[in-house]
């Protein structure tokens, strides 16, 4: 309430109640000197005075009333809730300190870089509304008629948003501004298209609202987009635009499909029909006549989720992209640590194959190999940071030779490289190749299945240890690995031992 209008109820009042003191004295004179004479008339004369003063409570009650009320409704400044900035600040210092362990710079600089964009959201930042939909359902005429001005070509080809269009504006009753963008279609043909379509759909996982646009009955393909946004948490509203092109039954029809298809997604007051750029038409006189924008169902929607979700929007998307940087972080993190583990496994397969070629055994015997097994799980630890001693070492690479003999992995190996060498070298090379070269193949799934268990943080998982192993053998018996494993034990074992024969 405005000071001069303050100013004058609180004259009004005054003068009310002055008017009010001064007509009941003046009443009661009369009514004691009437009911000298005439008790009756006086007792008349007394109900007229409370009706005229309960007339002057009620206007004084109806008047202060609104003020009060105006008090008690005066929005507060936007707030994002405590507790979940507290989380996301632990989960934005969690991954700071995992982005620390990446070794490629340029990737750990560039997600050092959100993390403090991501950061600084958290003092304040902009309401993000972003609109998706397939590139012919309208939605750079919903930014036109949203922000009241042309902010695109309306009625442009498939395609045209090559970048995601930003455009801000102010809903009265938010203090803060709404960044509303237009993205790139999805569901386009060939390269461009699905790299437009990427960008899009990262741009909708970014969004704090998100405007789904359609122009028909929901396909199957949009469905899955939908329901893909709305499964990571996504709020989100669905806009059938182009509502100006169905008769009145036909709309009908098809919003109450809609609704059915959607009604596991989001409520019914979350689907809202509009007509962004309506079709124009010719006037009796022969006069073009453009309709105007049918957006207020969208605008009343927007206005009412912002003002009463906004500020959880805000929060539940800053942790969202902590929580989305910090699992980024861990891929790289463990691809990372995959790629220096599989080169320690690729060495040591080679040392165990050159230990048996040299010194061979009766047979296959990964007891004897358990001392190069167990300097490998050392390393592999050290790659995962878990500190491992060489005795703990031992005892799970024997642990694991035991899996593997008991599996039958160990004759299976033998039976499978004994196939595999005959074709490629002499009768007499394979008795002696086909140890070297199976305690290679052996070692090698012996450490894929210790690569495992350091990336589950040192546990085997469910199916344990058996499992593990029984998944490594069948990964590595695939036709194509087992030809290059062999092309290459060929060049490391047989040929030299060819040469020394």
């Amino acid at each position: 309430m405005s000071g001069s209008r303050l100013l004058a109820l609180v004259v009004g009042i005054l003068l009310i109640l002055g008017l009010v003191i001064w007509l009941t004295g003046s009443l009661s004179q009369l009514y004691f000197g009437i009911a000298v004479n005439s008790p009756l008339l006086a007792n008349i004369l007394l109900v007229l005075m409370l009706a005229l003063l309960l007339c002057a409570v009620a206007a004084l009650f109806y008047f202060t009333l609104p003020f009060f009320r105006q008090r008690s409704e005066r929005p507060q400044l936007p707030k994002i809730p405590e507790q979940k900035v507290e989380v996301a600040r632990e989960t934005l210092q969690a991954v700071q300190q995992q982005v620390a362990q990446i070794q490629d710079e340029i990737a750990r600089q560039a997600l050092i870089d959100r993390s403090r964009e991501i950061e600084q959201s958290l003092s304040f930042r902009e309401l993000h509304v972003v609109i998706f939909g397939t590139g012919s359902a309208g939605k750079t005429s919903i930014v036109n008629a949203v922000i009241g001005r042309m902010a695109g070509r309306v009625g442009a080809t498939l395609g045209t948003t090559e970048l995601g269009q930003v455009y801000r504006f102010q809903l009265k009753g938010l203090e803060r501004e709404i960044q509303i963008t237009d993205t790139p279609g999805i569901l386009e043909v060939g390269v461009a298209g699905t790299d437009r379509e990427n960008l899009a759909r990262q741009m909708a996982a970014d969004a704090d609202l998100l405007l789904f646009v359609i122009d028909n009955d929901l396909r199957q393909s949009e469905y899955q987009a939908l329901r893909a946004l709305t499964d990571i948490g996504k709020r989100s509203l669905l806009v059938f635009n182009k509502t100006d092109l169905y008769p009145e039954s036909d709309l009908d029809a098809v919003l109450n499909r809609i609704q059915q298809r959607v009604q596991t997604l989001m409520p019914p007051e979350d689907i809202v029909a509009i007509a962004a750029h309506p079709r124009s038409f010719r006037l009796e006189n022969g006069e073009l006549f453009q309709p105007e924008p049918e957006i207020i169902p969208l605008l009343r929607r927007m206005a009412t989720v912002l003002r009463s979700e906004g500020e959880d929007l805000i929060a539940d998307n800053i942790l969202l992209q902590s929580q989305r940087l910090g699992a980024e972080a861990r891929q790289l993190i463990d691809a990372e640590r995959q790629r220096q583990a599989e080169k320690i496994v690729d060495r040591y397969q080679w040392v165990s194959a050159g230990v048996v070629s040299v010194t061979p055994l009766p047979f296959i015997d990964l007891i004897a190999t358990a001392a190069i097994n167990a300097q490998m799980v050392v390393e592999l630890g050290r790659v995962y940071g878990c500190e491992i001693n060489l005795e703990r070492g031992k005892e799970l690479a024997i642990s694991l030779a035991k899996t593997l003999v008991s599996l039958g992995v160990v004759r299976g190996a033998i039976e499978l490289l004994s196939i595999a060498l005959q074709t490629n070298v002499g009768t007499f090379l394979i008795g002696r190749a086909i140890q070297g070269v199976t305690a290679a193949y052996l070692t090698r799934i012996a450490g894929r299945s210790f690569i495992e268990y350091f990336r589950r943080d040192q546990t085997w998982g469910d199916g344990g240890m058996t499992q593990v192993v029984q998944e490594q053998f069948q990964l590595n018996r695939r036709d194509e690995f087992v030809k290059a494993f062999v092309q290459d034990a060929i060049a490391r074992i047989a040929l030299p031992l060819k040469d020394e024969a």
